[in-house]
């Protein structure tokens, strides 16, 4: 727009009519607004100034309108011009009259929250500093003045604080004094000016800072109020600079500790202070805080329950008496004051013992003998807020039990679930009263504590479900209950039903039946669809086996159809009520249909009305593979052949749960009802079926072939159904064995389909062999050979396919394929290298010593050229001896012995024999295992690492057949000379702790420190090996390890550490090369730690390993940095408060990372590379934003700010935040 019509709407801006100017400011915010929008000089300053004049204006909508102009306007114009602003602003804020102090103070804030971060801001801030500051400290200053003064230096603190480096030593010296002010409003804001300016303090000038405020608290003569701000400020600096804040905690921990105690009766507010400060050091400084945990414990816990104007003796003896409704809560409300403000000091106190559970997991026993007891014992504080933190508290340690004994069943005395255990009757009993409650929000919080009970300690209430029925039933039936009490007590009640044995409810089913019934009938949906899935459990609790009935279920069946029928059949509800309806109604049905007769015609249409219905279909679906597993086998033929015809059209939906669904639900109908369902509908069926088989999608693919396989061997099927099977279905399954993705469930069902192929009519076994093996030939197009992995796949279908044929057709096949090895030129590969994975195939299902020499073929192509062929004949030998062990085993170790050349293969054929057995639990003779240790010991030190790996293999896998054997001899050889013995013996462990519980965890258990021992040997191979075998120890067995890892973490996290002893640089000519020799370990090391995180987190202290260790891994090789990355995710998770203590640190090594550019001539590998990089750590840096909320860490903010900017790293970013 011309500048004539801003020239106008300045004209009209200075008229006399209040409208006017209402319209014509109104105007210039919007033109300003406008994207394209430029001034010149001269009209820039009059700009200015006309809108600095009707800030002064005395319509109040009118100035107002000017503040919202100056936002935009600071941003199109010249530096010169703000800062004639801010001063003309500042000037107004300290001399101007009264009623224009507070629309400056707004404007000046406006200006700051606007004005770029570049040059303009610094200038500005040169000349607004010392104003401020003025307004601040000189004496005759008016306190509101002040106050506003302060406001604006927060909000400027804190959005350029490190702009400002030079003025920060006098802002403090500024500032400090103001704490004493004697106004309180001063004091007040002063604290949190000094907090923002604190996250941006050097250390030398925030140590200045604390001692100036521990000074004061030290000395004798202050003032109570100066006491309660000053120790506010030492919270509030601890919460601005996390970690920074930990070398002060040794003089501030014991003043306020002291404080907290001598504290004169009446100085609620001073303790509170107290306990929050120690909160934000337990949070915020996890690592200097260790030595003081005790203390801070016991203080918290003498707090919890500090109530110097009230004595409770009223309530202890009531404990077991049954209360009469009218006389409840007498007790609660006998005792009112308003004055008492005792209850911010008990709330305080619930708050930091709850930063204590959550920021310290290695103190947990510790915490069940001190605060458990008495957390339930303040169940009955009189203040509900503060009954609400004690319950949060209580639930905060019931999840860190939860977290720190995942995956341990040991239910040892030292354990925290043991320990839990011992207290449930109290917390039962104390809940229970709590449950008598009038208030709504004490219940709400009681269940939430029951329900996160029941999750940590599944099978706890076994005892107590008679004395917590009358609380459900209350907080269901009674008028006063709003829906949220409902829900969590059906929550509750599900979660209860789920997790116990349904005898324990079999006395109360009438209590718990009624008020779930009734609030089947509620209007909120949420609370219906709840009361459906109770009642679902109900249903499996009242006839937990079909066979055997040991309780009278009749009366109950139905009332619950009745009240599940009439949702069922109602139209107009949410969804959600749909579902539940639905899915509850299949469980009726399946177990109680023999009591329905009369009932179902008129359920199951409604049920496969909602099949149709695209809301629910899938639903409903589910229900009837529940339905038709049934062991009750209902009669289901009203509906049957439409529910075929139904499913069957599912089949070719998008919907890809809707399929897999479908494809269950078939396969359960036809196994049950395939006499009532018509071979035209499997031929259909069929057809569907072949088009979801591709290794696009392996688990459908599995349970497609699963339901052909049910299909044919059905054995009323005729011809066709076979022939169908052979035209749509056979091609698509040869395609996929010829897949490399192919594995798992969708392996097994093809080799169980290619079986009942041969076993279905009229299929010749010849021409399916034939179709098998010709699927190996490379394509005549000329497109390579076929993947390693697919002729596995299809030797193992072969194996199959010969087995199911019987005796005479597989020997038969066996002596073609030995006929394919004996012809010996070297044109057909390919055909020999698919026959030794037959044989091993073959030879390990079946004993092939009928066959003469057999062995001896297979030897022959160790010769051959091709090192695939080499190690196809090794793995063949091996599964041969299998099958047949007394003849072919000894073969193999006179083999090992005598033939140099052929050893490292001879040995994998061994070691394929001991994987075998191991897994099978097949004896060796005594006489054998001999041989073979000797034979193995021998060639611990071979110069070759293939061959080492091998021997630690077989060492491994014997051990878990003979560990009272093993150990011992493994043991012995951990102080052996040699390196790549000692090396050996680790790897061998490694290999022996797998995740079943075997006979040799016993035997390892007091012998398995001296194999991870060697994590400090001299030698980085055995080093790496000590890692990696704890690292597989964490995973699969972390109770072997448990009381090691005290000893053991400090040394594993020295292996994380860049050592410069290993970093060697080899001269290649032209240039040189450095290689590190200590980065496998490194990593090792590292990846190690993160398996530590899932299974043993009570053990580490995070603090202590994040800063260094965790630090330099983010800064290290892109091998390394990967799992760090990792690592940092699962910290900020699982230990949000270590990681936010030490935010500020981290921030550094991963800006770095996400900002790192491949040079320009990098090749394609290296820039893939690089890309992983930055979104692992862009998804770390997404971890801690979710925990960090915006919170603390200034470096922080100023990233994620950088990331928003870029464009290519903040699409990375959403794309990953959105996973």
């Amino acid at each position: 727009m011309a500048n004539s019509s801003i020239h106008g709407i300045l004209e009209k801006m200075t008229g006399k009519d209040k409208d006017y100017r209402y319209m014509a400011t109104s105007d210039l915010l919007n033109e300003l607004n406008k994207e394209g929008f430029k001034l010149d000089s001269d009209l820039e300053s009059r700009l200015s100034n006309i809108v600095l004049q009707q800030l002064d204006d005395a319509a109040g909508d009118v100035s107002g309108l000017a503040v919202k102009c100056l936002a935009p306007l600071v941003k199109k114009i010249h530096e010169a011009q703000v800062l004639e602003m801010t001063d003309k602003l500042c000037d107004k804020l300290l001399n101007g009259k009264d009623q224009h102090r507070d629309i400056a103070s707004i404007a000046l804030k406006t200006i700051f929250s606007e004005v770029p971060i570049s040059s303009v801001a610094q200038s500005v801030l040169v000349s607004v500093s010392p104003k401020l500051r003025g307004g601040i400290t000189s004496p005759a200053m008016k306190t509101d003045i002040k106050c506003e003064c302060l406001d604006i230096l927060c909000d400027i603190l804190n959005k350029f604080g490190n702009l400002m480096t030079s003025d920060h030593e006098v802002l403090l010296g500024a500032l400090l004094p103001q704490l004493n002010s004697n106004q309180a409003s001063v004091r007040k804001k002063t604290v949190s000016c000094i907090a923002s300016l604190a996250s941006s303090l050097s250390d030398d000038l925030l140590a200045k800072g604390t001692t100036e405020v521990v000074r004061i608290l030290q000395s004798k003569g202050t003032k109570p109020e100066m006491t309660r701000t000053n120790i506010q400020m030492i919270g509030a600096l601890s919460r601005a600079v996390g970690y920074r804040f930990g070398l002060h905690l040794g003089d501030t921990v014991p003043i306020l500790i002291q404080y907290c105690k001598n504290a004169s009766e009446n100085d609620e507010e001073l303790r509170e202070y107290s306990l929050q400060a120690l909160e934000s050091f337990l949070l915020r400084c996890p690592r200097d805080i260790v030595s003081y945990c005790n203390e801070i414990l016991h203080l918290t816990l003498e707090y919890l329950s500090y109530d110097p104007n009230f004595t409770d003796s009223m309530e202890e003896d009531t404990d077991d008496e049954v209360h009469d409704d009218d006389e409840d809560d007498d007790s609660a409300d006998e005792y009112t004051d308003d004055e008492d403000v005792s209850w911010k000091v008990r709330r305080a106190a619930a708050k930091c013992l709850a930063a204590l559970i959550v920021s310290r997991p290695e103190m947990l026993s510790n915490l069940y003998d001190e605060a458990c007891p008495k957390l339930v014992d303040r169940f009955k504080e009189r203040e509900e807020n503060v009954k609400m933190d004690v319950f949060n508290t209580f639930i905060e340690l019931l999840r860190q039990t939860g977290n720190v004994t995942k995956g341990q069943i040991a239910v040892d005395k030292l354990s925290p679930r043991w320990s839990l255990k011992q207290e449930v009757p109290k917390v039962v009993k104390s809940i229970n009263r709590q449950l008598r409650e009038k208030s709504i929000k004490t219940k709400i919080g009681a269940f939430s504590v029951l329900k996160e009970l029941v999750v940590v300690l599944p099978d706890c209430l076994a005892d107590h479900i008679g004395s917590l029925i009358p609380g459900i039933e209350k907080a269901l039936y009674e008028k006063s209950s709003t829906s949220n009490l409902k829900i969590e007590a059906l929550i509750f009640t599900r979660l209860v039903l789920a997790s116990h044995s349904p005898a324990v409810f079999h006395p109360y089913i009438k209590a718990i039946s009624a008020p779930v019934l009734s609030a089947i009938g509620e209007r909120y949906y949420k609370v219906t669809a709840e009361a459906l899935r109770v009642c679902g459990e109900l249903v499996r609790v009242v006839r937990p086996d079909i066979k055997v009935s040991d309780f009278d279920f009749k009366p109950y069946v139905h009332p619950m159809y009745d009240a599940i029928m009439s949702r069922l059949t109602n139209q107009d509800q949410d969804q959600e009520v749909k579902e539940c309806a639905i899915s509850c109604m299949g469980l009726v049905v399946s177990t109680f249909g023999d009591h329905l007769t009369q009932e179902l015609p008129a359920c199951l249409p409604v049920l496969v009305d909602r099949m149709g219905n695209e809301i629910t279909r899938l639903t409903a679906v589910k229900a009837f593979a529940v339905i038709a597993a049934s062991s009750l086998h209902l009669d289901l033929s009203c509906v049957l052949e439409h529910v075929i015809v139904e499913l069957t059209a599912f089949l070719r939906k998008a919907n890809r749960a809707l399929r897999q669904a479908t494809l269950g639900t078939l396969n359960t109908l036809v196994v049950a009802y395939g006499d009532k369902i018509g071979f035209a509908a499997y031929e259909v069926i069929i057809v569907e079926l072949s088009t979801l088989i591709s290794d696009s999608d392996l688990h459908m693919t599995a349970l497609a072939l699963e339901l052909c396989c049910t299909l044919m061997s059905d054995r009323r099927s005729g011809p066709t159904v076979g022939l169908t099977v052979r035209n749509k279905v056979l091609p698509q399954a040869l395609a996929l064995v010829k897949s490399s993705l192919l594995q798992g469930q969708a392996l097994l069902a093809l080799q169980n389909f290619f079986a009942t192929l041969v076993y279905s009519a009229n299929t010749s076994f010849d021409a399916l062999l034939e179709s098998l093996l010709s699927t190996a030939k490379p394509s005549p197009q000329g497109g390579g050979g076929i993947a390693k992995q697919a002729l596995f796949s299809i030797a193992q279908c072969v194996a199959v396919l010969c087995l199911a044929a019987g005796d005479h057709k597989c020997s038969s096949t066996v002596g073609m394929l030995t006929d394919i090895l004996k012809d010996d030129s070297s044109s057909n590969s390919a055909k020999q290298h698919l026959a030794l994975l037959c044989l091993g195939e073959i030879g390990r299902r079946k004993d092939l010593s009928s066959h003469a020499h057999i062995e001896s073929i297979v030897i022959e192509s160790f010769q051959s050229p091709f090192e695939e062929i080499k190690s196809a004949a090794s793995y063949a030998l091996g599964n041969i001896a299998v099958g047949n062990l007394p003849k072919y085993l000894p073969f193999i170790l006179n083999q090992i012995d005598n033939q140099q050349k052929k050893q490292y293969l001879l040995l994998h054929s061994l070691k394929e024999v001991i994987v075998r057995q191991s897994v099978d639990k097949a004896e060796f003779q005594d006489s054998s295992v001999e041989k073979i240790l000797n034979l193995l010991f021998n060639h611990c030190e071979s110069e070759e690492e293939g061959v080492r790996n091998v021997v630690a293999e077989c060492l491994g896998k014997i051990a878990l057949i003979k560990p009272s054997k093993l150990v011992p001899a493994l043991k012995e050889r951990t102080t052996s000379p040699a390196a790549f013995t000692r090396a050996t013996v680790a790897v061998a462990v490694k290999y022996s702790i797998v995740e079943r519980p075997e006979k040799i965890d016993a035997v390892l258990y007091p012998e398995i420190s001296s194999f991870l021992m060697l994590i400090k040997d001299q030698d980085r191979h055995v080093r790496r090996a000590a890692v990696l075998a704890l690292s597989i120890a964490g995973h699969n067995k972390p109770n072997l390890i448990k009381g090691l890892l005290p000893e053991l973490l400090p040394l594993l996290y020295d292996q994380t550490v860049i050592k410069k002893e290993l970093i060697r640089t080899v001269d290649l000519g032209p240039f040189k090369h450095t290689v590190d020799d200590g980065l496998e370990l490194r990593k090792a090391a590292f990846e190690c730690v993160d398996t530590l995180l899932d299974t043993c987190l009570d053990q580490l202290n995070p603090s202590s390993f994040i800063v260094p260790y965790l630090k330099s891994g983010l800064d290290d090789h892109y091998d390394v940095k990967m799992p760090c990355h990792l690592i940092l995710s699962k910290l900020a998770d699982k230990c949000p408060s270590a990681v936010l203590a030490v935010l500020d640190s981290l921030v550094e090594p991963l800006q770095k990372t996400v900002n790192f550019k491949p040079k320009q001539d990098a090749v394609k590998q290296e820039v893939d590379r690089n890309e992983d990089m930055i979104r692992s750590a862009l998804r770390a840096i997404a971890s801690l934003n979710r925990v960090s909320e915006g919170d603390c860490s200034h470096k922080f903010k100023n990233l994620m700010a950088e990331i928003a900017k870029s464009q290519s790293l903040w699409e990375k970013y959403c794309s990953i935040r959105n996973e």
